[in-house]
């Protein structure tokens, strides 16, 4: 579960830089701040290969929320494995300090 946990989050940070990159937005860099209602409905296999699917829900002044699906093929159909919220911040670093700074500037 925890390795799936990283990935969902990885897969949350290109799909919220992806969209602000569409959106025409500069490039920011996002922490996670939370990671809300995972739900894991099936085990992952081993040999399972699986698809990270995310969408954009919100995105706010400093934040920007993204849901993250995990499927994968099993017998020619889709199988929901795994879904969450992830929460993002955007960041300025300063002195080893993170300053959060609007999305849109």
């Amino acid at each position: 579960g925890g390795v799936l946990m990283s990935y969902i989050d990885q897969a949350g940070a290109i799909g919220a830089r992806h969209e602000m990159q569409q959106r025409g937005h500069p490039p920011q860099t996002l922490v996670t701040v939370a990671m809300d209602r995972v739900e894991f409905h099936e085990p992952v296999f081993v040999g399972d290969t699986v698809s990270f699917w995310t969408e954009v829900e919100r995105i706010g002044t400093t934040s920007i929320t993204v849901h993250v699906t995990v499927e994968t093929d099993r017998a020619g159909t889709d199988q929901l494995l795994t879904q969450a919220h992830v929460t993002y911040v955007a960041v300025k670093t300063e002195n080893n300090l993170r300053t959060p700074v609007p999305i849109v500037p």
